[in-house]
Formats: structure tokens, C-alpha cells, sequence
């Protein structure tokens, strides 16, 4: 905890934003840092709560030591909270900028709408790690002589690997792209997390003895088969890229795409690459001077947004099928868990337009081109309401409505028939949730390709622990963290 009376004394507080007017003409990061005094008062109001349910189950899904490192700030032990973060966590400064922040959910302080600003406290600890140069290697002392390939280096492979590469093992990192990170670079934009906090954990993870393969593409140009035979264990972390088809007439017509070939388009330009690379459309996708219309209401659909204002759209409009949220939850039937209000990112407040109720019934063009989206009002079970049918206007739509499963014509197609599936796609685990083995022998799964799309928190947490459950079963003893 912080200071005793801190909660009851100090006023919550979070980083600002810059106007709207000025952010959207670039793609770098807007918030605006509070200085270490008032990082340390927000960490003072961490309280002696008694069960902290921010780092349980309910909350941080890594458990970070939260308490912990509220009160080494709140005592100006930065570089202490610095360790206590890292210990948990392998990439702060990724999940202090991205993450929804269950934590903040989950405190006790949420009880009264003003939970501790834990997102806030980790991010600065993080960026503080940063600034007092201690994000440095740390590589084993002994080699353990197993060599182990990772297939994908989205937030779960990264995670693996500095696990493993620092208990000695040797680790290998193949990456279908030019660049480590997965969806993390090519999929969140850099007004949410600039891409060169990818880099350092990179060069770190380098000089812990992490080898990157780039352009490596696992059941396409590269044999899964021979990668298994060549490696004592395999982890497959190659997140899940297949999106969900909505199955709705026109989805053909030209200006209709999924959302992320929009996203990966732009995240490249703004890292100096070309646009087009494997997997992904040919044809440039750009929103400037025209209405875009977003189907759907989660984090990848605000990512449209925002990416749309900022190549100068005309408008932008989202349609959600969900009924508009309550502003404030019942917390005594759902704290400490996640809750169903209403919330607005930070692209919706730059001046999207917001449809709640709204089924996207087709897509509707003149010569192949699409020109609006048909919708119907619905009830609250979903249910189109007769003679509310409507138009929106579109030069473009994406279509962001999730993703289903790993892409399928690569290693799940060699390895066939002796993967296993699930239902949904993923690649399922045998009986032991807990051990991510597969049902292939030596071949282990784990992030968005075993437990469907998800948080970045939640994939740190499954390479963390598939990390443990590879290197008890090649060693027979394990150091790592459960």
C-alpha cells in the first residue's frame, strides 16, 4: 500500500490527452506524462484493502505485485519498483499503454468510481526503467545445451523466449514478417505504442542470446515438420489472424475490407516499410476525403478509427449491434470482475459517430463500388426490428468484428491430422490446461493460437507460463515463475 490516509486525501488522477485538433495529424503517442511527484501521490492512494484483488485472478492476469510497487513509489524506490515490476511482467512499457486495465476494475477504491491510476503508476515505472537504463540483459550463466524454436513474436513469443533464452536454453524466434513483434507492431497503431519500445526488448532479448528469423513463414516456406525435428521442443505463439466472416452479401464489392490489412498498411508506412507483405491485400487501402463506415464495437474497430481521422477522413461512423451501455455498473453485481458500461476511447472522441442497436444487413455499391451499408435497428436480443431499415453512406468499410483462428493453410495444415483443434480453430491443449502441450509430441501452443484473440496481458501471461511448463519437462526442474 502507499499512505495510510491517501485515499482519502488525494484525488485520482490520470495522464491528459492532446486536443484532438493536434494529435490527429500525426500517428505518435498523445498522452501527456505526469511528472514523478504526481505519479508518486497517485501511488500513494493505494490503501491497506486487506484481499487486493488488482493482482488476483480477477484483476492483473500476470499478477503484477501491484500494493507492492504503489508503495515503493509511494517511498521513491524507483529502481526497487522497477525489479518488483519486471519480475512479473517482461514488458511493461507494452501493457501500461495498451492494456484495459482490469486492475483498476478490480480495486477496492472502484467500489466509489475512483480506483487507484495503477495503469498510469506502471506505465511510469516502466518509462522510468527506461530513463535510468535499466532495461539491460540479463543472460544465464550456464547453457543448458536444448535447443527450442518459438513460431511467432507477438507478446506471448517474446515472453517465451526471454524466459527460456535466460535459464540457458537455445532459443530461436521465427517470424512470418520482417520485423519481431506480431500484431503488437503491425496491428496496434503507434498512436497507441510507438514501435521502438519493441526494438530495445529486442536488442535485449539478442544479448541474452534470443536468435530472430525474419521472413519465415512456419508451414509455408519453412517445414514444421523438419523445424520439430532440428529443435527439443517447439511453441507455436502465432496469435490469431483468421477474421470472423460475417457472411453478408457484398462483402465483394471494392472499398469493402476486414480491419486489419487497413491497420498493418498504415503501421508500416509509419515504420519505413512497404505496405504490401505476405498474407495481406495488394491494393493500397486509404480512408483521406472519403465516409468510412466501421462494423463493430471492440478495440480493433476504435484502432480503425483513429487511423481513419488521422489519413484524413471525411467522417466516420461505427455501427455496434450491442444496446448502448449504462454510464455506471451495478458494482455490487459485478465488481471486482470487468464491467459492461459505457466507455470511450480515445479515437471515438475524436469525432466518430456512434450507432448503437445497429445490424449491418449488406453492403450495397454501383459498379462493383461500394456506396453505403444497409443496417436495421434491432431489439435488445438482436432481433431487426421491421421497418427500421437505414443506409449509411460509405467510400470504405471495415469490417472488425474479431477473429476466429490461426491461419489455417500453415503449420495447422501440416501438422493435420495430428493437431488437435477446437471447435473454434484454436490449437487445443490435451486434458492439463495448465502445461500447454499439444496433442503433438515435443509441440506446445500458447497466447491468441490456443485461448482465442485477447489481451496483450493475457498473452505475456500464457508465454510466461508455457516458458515453465517447457523448461520443467526438458530439465525435470524448473526455476521460472508459475
Amino acid at each position: 500500500m502507499g499512505k495510510v490516509t491517501g485515499f482519502l486525501e488525494i484525488d485520482r488522477q490520470v495522464p491528459k490527452y492532446r486536443p484532438a485538433s493536434d494529435r490527429v495529424r500525426h500517428f505518435n503517442e498523445f498522452t501527456i506524462p505526469m511528472d514523478d511527484s504526481e505519479v508518486a501521490k497517485q501511488a500513494a492512494r493505494c490503501m491497506d484493502c486487506g484481499i487486493p484483488y488488482c493482482h488476483g485472478d480477477t484483476g492483473c492476469p500476470v499478477h503484477n505485485q501491484i500494493p507492492d510497487w504503489n508503495d515503493l513509489i509511494y517511498n521513491d524506490d524507483w529502481e526497487q519498483a522497477v525489479k518488483n515490476l519486471h519480475s512479473t511482467n517482461n514488458f511493461p512499457e507494452f501493457t501500461g499503454r495498451i492494456c484495459p486495465a482490469p486492475c483498476e476494475e478490480a480495486c477496492t477504491l472502484n467500489l466509489e468510481d475512483e480506483p487507484v491510476a495503477i495503469k498510469t503508476v506502471e506505465q511510469a515505472i516502466a518509462d522510468k526503467a527506461y530513463s535510468l537504463g535499466l532495461i539491460k540483459p540479463e543472460p544465464a550463466s550456464e547453457r543448458t545445451g536444448k535447443k527450442i524454436a518459438i513460431v511467432g513474436s507477438g507478446p506471448a513469443g517474446l515472453a517465451a523466449a526471454q524466459q527460456l533464452a535466460r535459464v540457458g536454453h537455445e532459443v530461436h524466434v521465427y517470424e512470418r514478417e520482417s520485423k519481431a513483434g506480431g500484431l503488437l507492431r503491425y496491428g496496434i497503431p503507434d498512436f497507441k505504442m510507438e514501435k521502438h519500445y519493441i526494438d530495445v526488448r529486442v536488442e535485449q532479448m539478442q544479448a541474452e542470446g534470443v536468435t530472430f528469423h525474419y521472413n519465415a513463414h512456419i508451414g509455408v516456406d519453412v517445414s514444421s515438420n523438419n523445424l520439430m525435428k532440428d529443435h527439443d521442443a517447439v511453441l507455436i505463439s502465432a496469435g490469431s489472424e483468421t477474421p470472423r466472416d460475417p457472411g453478408l452479401p457484398g462483402q465483394d464489392l471494392a472499398g469493402v475490407y476486414d480491419a486489419m490489412p487497413f491497420l498493418v498498411q498504415q503501421n508500416r508506412r509509419v515504420g519505413g516499410e512497404a505496405i504490401n507483405s505476405t498474407g495481406w491485400p495488394s491494393e493500397e487501402i486509404w480512408a483521406a476525403g472519403k465516409n468510412i463506415v466501421v462494423v463493430g464495437g471492440g478495440d480493433t474497430a476504435s484502432d480503425c478509427i483513429g487511423t481513419s481521422f488521422r489519413q484524413g477522413a471525411v467522417n466516420v461512423t461505427q455501427l455496434d449491434i450491442r444496446p448502448e451501455p449504462p454510464e455506471r455498473e451495478d458494482k455490487m453485481t459485478v465488481w471486482p470482475y470487468w464491467a459492461t458500461k459505457m466507455r470511450t476511447s480515445s479515437s471515438q472522441a475524436e469525432g466518430a459517430k456512434r450507432e448503437f442497436m445497429a445490424a449491418t444487413l449488406e453492403f450495397v455499391g454501383k459498379n462493383g463500388k461500394l456506396s453505403g451499408v444497409k443496417c436495421v435497428r434491432v431489439d435488445e436480443k438482436r432481433a431487426p426490428i421491421e421497418g427500421t431499415e437505414f443506409i449509411m453512406k460509405a467510400d470504405l468499410a471495415f469490417i472488425a468484428i474479431g477473429f476466429g483462428s490461426p491461419l489455417v493453410e500453415t503449420f495447422i495444415k501440416e501438422l493435420d491430422p495430428k493437431l488437435k483443434e477446437s471447435r473454434r480453430g484454436d490449437v487445443s491443449i490435451d486434458a492439463n490446461d495448465s502445461d500447454y502441450r499439444t496433442s503433438v509430441d515435443g509441440l506446445y501452443a500458447a497466447g491468441d493460437c490456443r485461448r482465442g484473440q485477447s489481451l496483450v496481458v493475457w498473452a505475456i501471461r500464457e508465454g510466461r507460463q508455457a516458458a515453465r511448463s517447457i523448461d520443467l519437462d526438458l530439465m525435470g526442474e524448473t526455476s521460472l515463475p508459475a
